[in-house]
């Protein structure tokens, strides 16, 4: 029998069950942005993972881009997870992945392929970190590549994920699998909540937040500039999960993505105005 891998968090962060994930994402998709640019390859975005109330729309947004874009992928990479500059490589290399609208099987042959080549911290059913980065977008992917395989993956901002993505990328092209790799990441996470408020508060911070500090890292994503990325984060505190990103645009590039592009944009201060608040993007390339 199959391992399978439960949600931690549906029910809390997103609907537990089907009815209501296909309610909201039916929603989401009401009056949606759509990308302009005629050079986008459709092989991957970069998505923010707060709870569907904060950022879920603009999450489901790069998905249903990807889905307009290409046909459906043999596998997709989803890159995440909170890890620190010296945090170990994560990745789940076998089994399935339970969402509410059905599960979802590993690409176990890229899994298996990325283990023997890099050294990891492989998760099982049993044993795993609980972490919302990518478990909010599993459902995005039910919905919009239901035969899609998974590769989920926890690289930190250090230039060596960058290799990992670029190779992740060329053993699918040697497997002749067609591939898609989402990057997760919120952007800057301001105010006492995050002892971060080199602005102080109010209608000055949300500004600086908006219009300079997430708008540096912002304009490296749509440049597609990876290393940079991690450099601006490391720097700024303005990409929770920068090697996840990066990653994503460095196997981007890999297979051929010459442009990315901003989708949508918005902080949890639109939803929720308070002192402590945080930035999204969505972005397609």
């Amino acid at each position: 029998m199959t391992a399978v891998r439960r949600p931690k968090l549906a029910g809390s962060w997103y609907p537990g069950d089907r009815s209501g994930c296909m309610r909201e994402i039916e929603k989401y998709l009401e009056s949606r942005p759509r990308p302009t640019s005629a050079d986008l390859k459709g092989v991957g975005g970069v998505v923010p993972h707060a709870g569907w109330y904060f950022s879920g729309r603009i999450a489901c947004i790069v998905f249903a881009a990807l889905a307009d874009m290409v046909k459906e992928p043999d596998a997709i990479a989803v890159i995440g997870m909170h890890l620190a500059a010296s945090s170990p490589n994560y990745i789940m290399a076998e089994g399935v992945w339970q969402t509410p609208l059905g599960d979802l099987s590993i690409s176990t042959d890229l899994a298996q392929e990325l283990v023997s080549g890099f050294s990891f911290q492989v998760e099982t059913v049993a044993r795993h970190k609980t972490d919302n980065t990518i478990e909010l977008q599993l459902p995005f992917i039910k919905y919009f590549f239901p035969n899609a395989e998974i590769l989920p993956l926890g690289l930190p901002p250090r230039p060596e994920s960058l290799d990992i993505a670029r190779s992740l990328a060329d053993l699918a092209a040697a497997k002749k699998k067609s591939l898609m790799v989402v990057g997760s990441t919120d952007l800057t996470h301001y105010g006492p909540n995050y002892g971060f408020t080199y602005m102080g508060s109010g209608e000055d911070a949300v500004k600086w937040v908006r219009e300079e500090n997430d708008r540096r890292v912002v304009d490296l994503i749509v440049k597609m500039d990876p290393e940079e990325i991690i450099k601006e984060a490391m720097t700024n505190q303005n990409a929770c999960c920068a090697g996840a990103a990066a990653s994503a645009l460095a196997a981007g590039l890999k297979m051929g993505a010459t442009k990315a592009e901003e989708l949508f944009y918005a902080t949890s201060y639109d939803k929720m105005p308070s002192e402590s608040f945080v930035g999204y993007v969505g972005a397609v390339f």
